[in-house]
């Protein structure tokens, strides 16, 4: 993918404005010439084994290949992945230091709290997309005897605070998801937060939550072992992983939003031929014909062809779609 950053002549004006104005130090500067001459960290604002975890670990190997740097993979869970992406939107903007963020760390974000310590659109500069998430909803097959949609909405509605739901934090798209299903069909359950996807898998094939969404790809072994039971896919069609579990709209179920992206932002004052070289690189990793088949088989399309400026607006939309979705579903992180 070519860099679309302008003509040169700009990006020099664009440096010597952002050189009299003392914003970026002159070891910013030297490094853009030949950036990257160290490994570069990767930070995962979720624990480990989850789908924002594996995705990256995916494309790791094709990344540094373009760029010739290893990537290193720093987890860094809390608040919703909020902790790790104020990290990277705090750290120096040197071209060594990346966030793998979500829609939940964007867009959900900016509506679902109060003190937000930072501003998803000025603190934070979009690189590329990764991939498309449409979700599933799973129950537990553990201690209740719930087959489909329609008894799960039953029961919720029959027993208003009883049951249990999971996600990987507060305001992750897990969390927001069954927020915004239950706020549809009029019920009330209680939000368990993990540190990451696997954990909450973990609870539900346990019992001790009752019912979540998540990617296709890391429910499917245990919708097939009977461990768990996915009931319908958030998405339009049926998904070839799971050609047995019907879509919402066939299990009767209230449209709501159900999905997420993932993407790579880097602190907001990168020099932006450092972004247009990263996000060459996410291409070069999301066109590679073995990567992008890892991804279809999770259920977890990739998003080639995008860049900066493209996926920076599309960004500045989902603030503005998801803001009213998130006042509505009641949810508050803060």
């Amino acid at each position: 993918m070519r860099a679309s950053s302008g003509s040169p002549a700009t990006g020099r004006r664009s440096l010597l404005a952002f050189t009299a104005a003392g914003l970026l130090a002159p070891s910013v500067l030297r490094a853009q010439g030949n950036w990257p001459t160290q490994p570069i960290r990767i930070v995962v604002p979720f624990g480990p084994g989850g789908g924002t975890d594996v995705s990256i670990r995916i494309l790791a190997p094709k990344i540094s290949e373009f760029l010739g740097q290893p990537l290193v993979i720093d987890n860094r869970p809390g608040g919703g992945s909020t902790v790790g992406t104020d990290h990277v939107a705090k750290s120096p903007p040197d071209g060594y230091t990346f966030v793998h963020a979500t829609l939940s760390s964007t867009g959900i974000a900016a509506a679902l709290y109060r003190n937000l310590p930072y501003d998803p659109v000025r603190d934070l500069a979009a690189v590329a997309p990764t991939i498309y998430v449409p979700l599933t909803l799973a129950i537990s097959t553990r201690g209740w005897d719930v087959r489909d949609a329609a008894a799960l909405i039953a029961a919720l509605r029959a027993n208003p605070g009883k049951y249990q739901f999971g996600s990987n934090g507060v305001g992750a798209t897990g969390h927001l998801a069954c927020a915004n299903f239950l706020a549809r069909i009029g019920a009330q359950a209680e939000h368990v937060p993990y540190r990451s996807g696997s954990q909450t898998i973990a609870a539900l094939l346990s019992g001790e939550i009752q019912f979540m969404h998540d990617i296709y790809g890391l429910l499917l072994p245990h919708h097939q072992s009977g461990q768990a039971r996915c009931l319908f896919v958030t998405a339009e069609e049926r998904s070839p992983l799971m050609p047995d579990v019907p879509t919402m709209a066939e299990a009767g179920v209230p449209e709501y939003k159900a999905y997420s992206w993932f993407g790579l932002f880097a602190p907001a004052a990168t020099p932006r031929p450092i972004v247009n070289r990263m996000a060459a690189a996410v291409e070069h990793a999301l066109r590679d014909n073995a990567v992008a088949a890892r991804f279809n088989e999770i259920g977890t399309p990739p998003m080639p062809g995008w860049t900066p400026e493209r996926f920076a607006r599309y960004v500045q939309d989902e603030i503005v779609t998801w803001g009213p979705l998130v006042r509505a579903s009641g949810a508050r992180a803060d």
